[in-house]
């Protein structure tokens, strides 16, 4: 793995907030808010499972993840405050009444699949190149 390391002379701002570009949609410290709430094995999982969806209900969360009630929709709200996921509610009652769908946001697949996952897409990279077991 090659290293990011700054040379000397290299053009690298002294302050981080200058990373962003000067009309950037988010402050550096809500990217930051994001990075956290991803690094929550709950709501990464919930974001994994919504990303790999078009859209679920809490039910349906409840269904394939081992948390209870309280805690998924705990969760939910974190990750709706961050803009990771977008809650959406069926604003017409059918017989089984009204729904509330919760879905990622192409931030919350952005941060995923260029985050946490592309760690993990590395790991196995890493595991392949110096496993002597392969030859």
């Amino acid at each position: 793995m090659g290293s990011n390391r700054a040379q000397v002379g290299d053009d690298i701002p002294d302050d981080p907030d200058d990373l962003l570009p000067e009309q950037s949609v988010l402050s550096l410290d809500e990217y930051l808010e994001m990075q956290a709430a991803i690094g929550n094995r709950t709501r990464f999982e919930i974001v994994y499972r919504l990303s790999r969806t078009d859209e679920l209900t809490p039910t349906e969360l409840d269904s394939v993840m081992d948390v209870d009630d309280s805690t998924l929709h705990y969760h939910l709200s974190k990750l709706r405050d961050v803009g990771l996921v977008e809650k959406r509610v069926r604003t017409e009652r059918d017989s089984e009444g009204l729904y509330t769908y919760y879905r990622a946001t192409i931030l919350g697949e952005v941060i995923l699949e260029h985050g946490v996952e592309e760690l993990l897409r590395r790991e196995w990279d890493f595991s392949d190149a110096y496993d002597s077991s392969a030859e």
